[in-house]
């Protein structure tokens, strides 16, 4: 029988366990007011990351949906990486602003300064960067960019729970950070994302985000309240809370264990197109550049290893198709490869995918 190694997998133990059964048998799964548990993972992650607020919500989507609604970009254009989740794009859109994608730095599949430096125009209202695969952008660089050209800074994290830009934690320096805690995610729920705020405005901020993230409500008072504007279902549920206050305490070591699976990869992969190793990255998952893809996929499937690929280009999307090529990304593109990276996998494991890795280019 062939031994499946899969590519993504969460980390979970008997404290999760106990927890879901307290949550259960509490009878009190999930509240729009942001109480219990959720209000207890904002406050844990808000000191961890070391920001000035956190508001949880039920997924990265809804992180980068609010996060952007805070500021008016109907008509306005915001510059992303093409080479990311179709949420990195939809957000712009669900909010009237256009997405006008820039291509990625070769080494680091992040976006090019450079490139979006071309791309700014008197439209330009956000620049909104991916930490790709858990390697921060370069934020000195896209900081300065900002600044010099009067734009917000909002960092799209769902990659980068736990890493750090010149040892300050990703989510500690942007006015706004969107993290994801989807099962996959570094830090693992069953449903969950999460805004920091880090702006003299973060009390406002988090006041008008609450609201927004359970339909508008707002001043509520025992069993009366108002809506003065529009919001969305997108409230954190008590179950997901639960499971991120106990992946919050391990989170730490298991981007460790991440980090030597990648030197590992980094070291024993006979490649050169390989991911490589930046301080500060949380290491979401490793990725390597093959030229027979689509066969090297199907072996490494045949010998019970799991692989991905992350992503198809949004830019080449039916919804978003534009005619100007993104050098680098549709290059990145036709050979990129996701390769399993998750504490679960063990010394042993990490040999028999670098040796039908190699096997098999």
């Amino acid at each position: 029988m062939v031994k499946k190694i899969k590519l993504f997998e969460p980390i979970i133990g008997k404290e999760e366990s106990k927890k879901i059964i307290q949550v259960l048998k509490s009878g009190f799964w999930a509240s729009g007011s942001g109480i219990g548990n959720v209000k207890s993972f904002e406050e844990k992650f808000q000191q961890y990351i070391g920001s000035k607020s956190c508001v949880a919500v039920n997924s990265g989507t809804a992180a980068l949906h609010l996060a952007l609604s805070l500021s008016d970009i109907k008509g306005k254009e915001v510059i992303l990486p093409s080479l990311s989740f179709v949420s990195t794009a939809h957000s712009i859109v669900y909010n009237g602003g256009k997405p006008v994608f820039a291509d990625i730095d070769p080494k680091t599949l992040c976006i090019d300064p450079e490139k979006v430096i071309e791309k700014i125009s008197n439209k330009t209202k956000i620049i909104l960067p991916v930490h790709f695969a858990g390697i921060p952008a370069n934020l000195t660089k896209l900081k300065k960019i900002s600044k010099d050209h009067n734009l917000i800074l909002i960092d799209d994290a769902a990659h980068a729970c736990g890493a750090s830009y010149k040892n300050k934690k990703i989510g500690s320096i942007n006015e706004f950070t969107c993290f994801s805690f989807h099962p996959v995610k570094n830090l693992a729920m069953p449903t969950g994302g999460l805004i920091s705020i880090n702006n003299k405005n973060f009390e406002k901020n988090k006041k008008q985000l609450e609201s927004k993230r359970w339909c508008g409500i707002t001043d509520r008072k025992n069993v009366k309240y108002d809506v003065k504007e529009i919001g969305w279902n997108y409230y954190m549920n008590e179950f997901s809370a639960a499971i991120g206050l106990v992946q919050l305490k391990k989170l730490d070591s298991m981007n460790k264990r991440k980090k030597i699976i990648s030197k590992m990869y980094h070291k024993e992969i006979n490649l050169d197109n390989k991911m490589p190793i930046e301080d500060g990255s949380s290491h979401h998952f490793y990725w390597i550049r093959v030229k027979n893809r689509d066969k090297f996929m199907q072996n490494m499937q045949n010998v019970g290893i799991e692989t991905g690929i992350h992503y198809r280009p949004i830019h080449k999307l039916s919804l978003y198709k534009q005619k100007e090529r993104l050098t680098v990304t549709e290059n990145i593109e036709k050979e990129i490869v996701s390769i399993p990276n998750h504490p679960n996998l063990k010394t042993n494991d990490v040999e028999f995918i670098v040796k039908n890795i190699n096997k098999f280019l």
